[in-house]
């Protein structure tokens, strides 16, 4: 009885580091994901600014 409970134990401590490896893990992903989002967010407000610039030069080219 006392083996199995040793046995049971171990297994629990474990499953219990491996939990917390992935966790560790989804939280580092997370972080990442938040981060492009920040990047692409960037990048879409300056694809929208060039956009407006070259509408502007083409209306200016339109007009010679």
């Amino acid at each position: 009885v006392v083996l199995a409970v040793v046995l049971e134990s171990a297994g629990g401590l474990i499953w219990a580091g491996s939990a917390s490896e992935r966790l560790k893990e989804v939280e580092v992903r997370v972080a990442t994901q938040s981060a492009m989002a920040e990047r692409m967010a960037r990048v879409e407000v300056r694809q929208e600014e060039a956009a407006a610039q070259l509408g502007r030069i083409e209306r200016k080219l339109d007009g010679l």
